[in-house]
């Protein structure tokens, strides 16, 4: 079982959004070394054509760079036609990409155009990419299945916060589409989500700092009391990308050391008892 899961995506194309950095940039990389051709999907050009340079020389696999605005309809459909013009293999398509939000205004002080952009993103463009690209990836002769998605969610999504209440309301929504999406493409595509917790990203200005300050202003306690890292998200993905999760469809996997589903009081309080 395991030398076969060391070239398990042999044969096999992975498109992957927010390609360029982040959790993006380190599925490429793991996609690629169990064998995939890749396409990496961004609107960083400067960091997508650095990212497709490092993922080919450091893997030798076909890596194929495609600029696009997610939340633009007319941009995804070209995506889409682009992406099985130069793959017609498409087995993983891994719908990463999404930007972080100011912290702090609650959603009766959030703006209306920052409201707008995360849903736009976050939500628009995820169901954008699974919609225009679902449709000839299930049409694919691959056995069982015609091919694999993987959502980025993340537990803002599972317990809300107030402090960034758009992103949190667009996670909601992308754990409830991949719900609908798991139902509208069995048998022949499984459908799955992972949230994220606490990672040093994009979506923290790549600072460990801004991200332990968000921490403590929530009074956030991780129950496996570390931060988490992209390789922590990436080998979940492997997992979902495998064939060993084939008989999964329409779950969310939280992958934050335990705060959404093990729990650990915000804060304590001291007593003398």
């Amino acid at each position: 079982m395991v030398k076969m899961l060391e070239k398990f995506l042999e044969g096999k194309g992975a498109l992957i959004t927010g390609g360029a950095s982040g959790f993006g940039k380190g599925f490429g990389f793991a996609y690629a070394k169990r064998g995939a051709d890749v396409i990496l999907v961004d609107i960083n050009e400067e960091k997508l054509e650095r990212t497709t340079a490092e993922i080919k020389k450091e893997t030798g696999r076909t890596v194929i760079p495609i600029k696009c605005d997610v939340a633009e309809s007319d941009q995804v459909q070209s995506m889409a036609k682009q992406a099985f013009s130069e793959l017609d293999n498409i087995f993983i398509l891994n719908n990463n990409a999404g930007i972080g939000v100011p912290y702090g205004p609650d959603l009766l002080r959030l703006k209306e155009k920052d409201w707008d952009m995360q849903f736009n993103i976050n939500l628009r463009g995820q169901w954008l990419v699974s919609k225009y690209i679902s449709k000839r990836m299930k049409k694919q002769t691959f056995e069982p299945l015609a091919g694999k998605i993987i959502h980025t969610a993340s537990i803002a999504g599972m317990i809300v916060d107030n402090k960034i209440p758009a992103y949190s309301l667009c996670k909601m929504g992308v754990i409830g589409m991949v719900k609908l999406l798991a139902q509208s493409l069995a048998p022949k595509i499984t459908v799955n989500a992972i949230s994220p917790g606490y990672h040093v990203t994009g979506v923290y200005n790549d600072s460990e700092e801004a991200m332990l300050m968000t921490m403590e202003d929530g009074h956030v306690k991780t129950p496996l009391n570390r931060l988490g890292t992209v390789d922590d998200i990436v080998q979940v993905s492997l997992f979902l990308a495998s064939p060993l999760s084939n008989f999964i469809t329409g779950a969310n996997i939280p992958v934050d050391g335990g705060i959404a589903k093990a729990g650990v009081p915000a804060y304590y309080i001291k007593t003398d008892i």
